[in-house]
C-alpha cells in the first residue's frame, strides 16, 4: 500500500465516522437534568475512531460533529465548545491507555479512566467557561441557573453545588453510558 492509499482510507474512515457522530449529535439527547444536560450517545464514534485509528483521527472526529452541531446550536457555540473540551478529554484519556495496553482490559481501563478525567474537565469547564458566558451573553445571573437546576435538584442553592449535585453526576452517568456502548461495540 502506498501512502496516498493508507492517507485517503484513514480520512474516508474519519469522514464516515465524523459523520455517524455529528447526525447522533443532532438527534435529540435524553434529558437527565432538565432543562440543561442532555445525554446523547455521539461521543462513541469518537471513542471507537479514537482506538481504530488514533487520538488526532478521533480529535477531527469529534471536531466534525461538534461543527455540524454548530449549524443546530441554541447555546450560541458555548455548548458545542463545552462538548468539544470534555469529549476530548474523555478519548484522549482512554486512549492514551489504550495504545500502551491494547488489549479488551486496556480498553476497559482506559474507558474508566477517560470517564473520571472526563467528568472533572466537564466540571471545570462548566465552572469557568459555561456558566459564566451564560451569565455574560444572556444577561442572565448565575443565581437564576442556580435555581432553575434547584426546582429540579432541591439541594442546589449554589454555583458550587450546581456542579457537585448536576453536572458532576450527569458527567459521571454520560461516561459510563457512552464507556459500556463503546466497549460492547469495540
Amino acid at each position: 500500500m502506498t501512502r496516498k492509499t493508507v492517507s485517503a482510507k484513514l480520512i474516508a474512515r474519519v469522514g464516515v465516522l465524523g459523520a455517524i457522530a455529528a447526525l447522533l449529535f443532532l438527534i435529540p439527547g435524553i434529558p437527565i437534568v432538565p432543562p440543561i444536560y442532555k445525554l446523547d450517545f455521539s461521543t462513541v464514534p469518537v471513542l471507537l475512531g479514537g482506538f481504530s485509528l488514533g487520538p488526532v483521527p478521533g480529535l477531527l472526529i469529534l471536531l466534525v460533529k461538534d461543527l455540524v452541531g454548530l449549524t443546530n446550536s441554541s447555546s450560541m457555540g458555548v455548548g458545542e465548545l463545552a462538548d468539544f473540551l470534555a469529549s476530548a478529554a474523555m478519548m484522549l484519556t482512554a486512549v492514551a491507555i489504550y495504545r500502551r495496553h491494547h488489549s479488551r482490559r486496556g480498553a476497559l481501563i482506559g474507558l474508566i479512566a477517560g470517564t473520571a478525567v472526563m467528568t472533572a474537565a466537564a466540571a471545570l469547564i462548566n465552572y469557568y467557561i459555561v456558566i459564566p458566558f451564560y451569565v455574560a451573553a444572556m444577561n442572565m445571573p448565575a443565581e437564576a441557573i442556580v435555581s432553575m437546576i434547584g426546582k429540579v435538584i432541591p439541594a442546589v442553592d449554589s454555583l458550587p453545588k450546581l456542579i457537585a449535585f448536576a453536572t458532576t453526576p450527569f458527567n459521571l452517568l454520560k461516561g459510563v453510558v457512552l464507556s459500556v456502548i463503546t466497549f460492547l461495540l469495540y
